[in-house]
């Protein structure tokens, strides 16, 4: 039953949980801002920089299917305050780590920490408010929290005018610490009516529409989220010869396209679903941008790369339809789980991404701190090949049922050329050779 009414369900339910996840996307990309200086304070290469960003991902996605058991159990409100506590902790340790190890693991401990910050607000959404509704509450609740990654551009970089990235990370740990404390205490307390079907997480996992989904949303977000939260920034840098200001100018304009994609895929699912259209379609054509912008990139079109960069960070919040297409595959009850196990291959791939970007990129050497562009369009194109190879996986079921609907055409066509022939007349001299029932070319 849904308890949460009007502006009230919005301000004690919907805006905690939005906090939550705009902290979770700041520390998911405020490494692409001081990664210059990160670099220079504690040493780290390519390599260790992007493990040490993508370690984030690995242990979101490691969290992700049991924070989803218990969210269906426990409830978003008790689950999200002790797990922000933990985040608040991870960024206290970062702020004073000197060591890349001690960096490591306080890096992975934001990541537990914020682990459930989008599914817990998808959860109490999904409990609190009308179903007609949760495709555009879940589109304004990624539209807040991708603010996240607009803090982390120019506003974060007018701070860091003025302290340097520990004192930035301190202010961070108080304010996660703050907002755990405002969910405990401000949102209602919702009695978890045990599920009476027998629907548990092996009913999510062997669904093959999930498996049909799963790898294509998971290629694009990911991937998404691992450009922008990392790589962005050295693109930029090394291949557009960007200076440090219209570098963060650019970072700035691409979070705040972030932000209104989020309200844009909302508000479309929303539409498109009250019009009887596939979510499916939607998340098909994102991917077909997506995978077209980054080619636009690789290939040095002539575009302005604002373009193609905007693209790239409106996928990142895809989620949105991913997440619709996912709840109208399972009942409520199984909610947590089945977006907890999309979260995990959306994470998983953004770790694997990440880090592997780094990785062939230091195959590269380095002039004058520069990686040429042969190194990126390497490491771009290896993505690029992946998820053109999910969109087809994610297309097969359409292409048999049209290849089912068109092989049944020549069945019909001897019986239709026979009474054509017989129309215009009988000609002795002519020899009409009609297909064997053998034939199955014909």
């Amino acid at each position: 039953m849904q308890i949460s009414k009007g502006w009230c369900g919005i301000a004690r339910v919907f805006l905690p949980f939005a906090a939550g996840y705009y902290l979770s996307y700041l520390f998911r990309t405020i490494n692409a801002l001081i990664a210059g200086q990160l670099s220079s304070d504690t040493g780290l290469g390519a390599a260790d920089l992007g493990l040490l960003t993508s370690v984030y991902f690995l242990v979101f996605a490691a969290a992700q299917i049991p924070i989803g058991v218990l969210l269906d159990r426990f409830g978003p409100r008790r689950v999200q305050s002790v797990l922000l506590l933990l985040a608040a902790v991870g960024a206290g340790m970062f702020a004073v780590s000197t060591g890349f190890l001690s960096l490591l693991i306080a890096r992975a401990l934001i990541g537990l920490g914020v682990a459930a910050a989008l599914t817990a607000g998808l959860k109490s959404i999904v409990l609190s408010f009308p179903r007609d509704r949760v495709a555009l509450l879940n589109g304004y609740m990624v539209m807040l929290g991708s603010l996240g990654a607009v803090t982390a551009t120019a506003p974060a970089e007018h701070l860091l005018a003025w302290m340097d990235w520990r004192q930035l990370f301190e202010i961070l740990a108080v304010a996660t610490g703050a907002t755990a404390i405002l969910i405990y205490v401000a949102v209602p307390e919702r009695s978890i009516v045990p599920s009476t079907s027998r629907a548990t997480l092996s009913s999510v996992f062997s669904d093959r529409r999930f498996w049909r989904t799963a790898p294509l949303s998971a290629t694009c977000v990911g991937s998404a989220w691992s450009l922008q939260g990392l790589w962005a920034s050295p693109w930029l840098a090394d291949v557009e010869g960007f200076d440090r200001a219209s570098l963060v100018r650019q970072l700035f304009l691409m979070s705040i396209v972030l932000s209104g994609g989020a309200w844009l895929f909302g508000t479309t699912v929303h539409s498109i679903k009250r019009r009887g259209i596939e979510t499916e379609t939607v998340l098909a054509i994102v991917a077909v941008l997506f995978i077209a912008a980054e080619l636009a990139l690789i290939l040095r079109a002539p575009l302005p790369s604002f373009l193609p960069w905007s693209v790239i960070a409106i996928v990142g919040t895809a989620t949105v339809v991913s997440f619709a297409v996912i709840a109208d595959y399972f009942p409520p009850e199984l909610a947590g789980r089945a977006n907890g196990a999309l979260n995990v291959l959306h994470f998983g791939w953004a770790f694997l991404a990440q880090y592997a970007t780094g990785l062939i990129l230091e195959q590269w050497s380095a002039n004058d701190g520069h990686r040429p562009v042969q190194a990126y369009q390497v490491a771009f194109g290896i993505n690029i090949a992946l998820q053109i190879t999910a969109l087809v996986w994610f297309a097969l079921p359409w292409h048999r049922s049209v290849a089912s609907w068109t092989s049944s055409i020549p069945f019909f066509m001897p019986a239709s050329i026979s009474s054509a022939i017989e129309s215009v007349g009988h000609y002795e001299d002519s020899v009409v050779l009609l297909p064997s029932d053998d034939d199955a070319e014909w």
